[in-house]
């Protein structure tokens, strides 16, 4: 079957035939395939480290007040060169032709129909005011004002699951 043929769609209506082209769910199978690599990408050690870092060295330059001090710009665009460095690298090696500007037009598109942790974070690059809340979150941490229930967490990745071994208990 040629590629044209599998990117059209002919509806069927009483009395007459409408073809439609069906680019959009190939753009948004290619959006959540780039999804899929984000969130493989939040579960690795360096990424963390890449997080952990910034907000180990700059948690208390950030006061839970309205108004922001200019160093806070500083830090947005040291971190947002950072993170997007990593998941960019990352997704050139693993899609084809990947284009960041393509994507953050599409993830902006979609911004009110998308949830979960992996928009959360993504959300730290291109937000300020989640970022910012980022770090005021980290704060209450380390202040002991919020309880820090990360260390009960262990977060692995499926790929590192050996299914394969039939010694293990059922």
């Amino acid at each position: 079957m040629s590629e044209e043929l599998m990117d059209t769609c002919i509806l069927m209506d009483a009395d007459k035939f409408t073809v439609q082209s069906s680019k959009n769910s190939v753009e948004d199978n290619l959006f959540d395939e780039i999804i899929g690599y984000i969130e493989d990408i939040l579960l690795e050690d360096e990424f963390h480290a890449i997080q952990k870092r910034f907000l180990d060295d700059y948690w208390d330059v950030f006061e839970p007040v309205e108004e922001n001090k200019l160093i806070y710009t500083d830090i947005f665009n040291e971190y947002n060169k950072a993170v997007e460095s990593y998941i960019v690298n990352y997704l050139q090696r693993a899609v084809p032709h990947f284009n960041i500007s393509t994507f953050l037009e599409h993830l902006n598109n979609k911004r009110n129909e998308l949830e979960g942790e992996v928009f959360e974070v993504l959300s730290t690059i291109t937000d300020f005011v989640a970022f910012k809340e980022m770090f005021l979150d980290y704060r209450d941490v380390k202040e002991g004002r919020v309880q820090d229930l990360s260390f009960g967490i262990s977060v692995t990745s499926l790929k590192s699951c050996n299914t394969s071994d039939d010694n293990s208990p059922r």
